[in-house]
């Protein structure tokens, strides 16, 4: 996420905090108990993750997402 451009939107940042969060708990939808917790959980991750990503600082120019991912797509096709 970090020195790509364009860089990761809320939205991405939010679904990999949810696919954390479901990873950790266990499970794919919380029960009516748990939703709470598990949508602060989600909140928090997300917002500690954009300060995270706009705190960090590099020297290096930005890389494109769309072609690192088609380099991505390359190296999985290779294997």
């Amino acid at each position: 996420m970090n020195n790509f451009y364009p860089p990761a939107t809320d939205e991405e940042v939010e679904a990999a905090a949810a696919q954390f969060v479901r990873k950790v708990s266990g499970g794919r939808e919380p029960s009516r108990r748990n939703r709470e917790a598990v949508l602060r959980a989600v909140a928090d991750i997300t917002a500690s993750t954009r300060l995270l990503i706009d705190s960090m600082q590099t020297n290096a120019p930005p890389k494109n997402r769309e072609e690192e991912a088609a380099k991505a797509a390359r190296r999985g096709r290779r294997r």
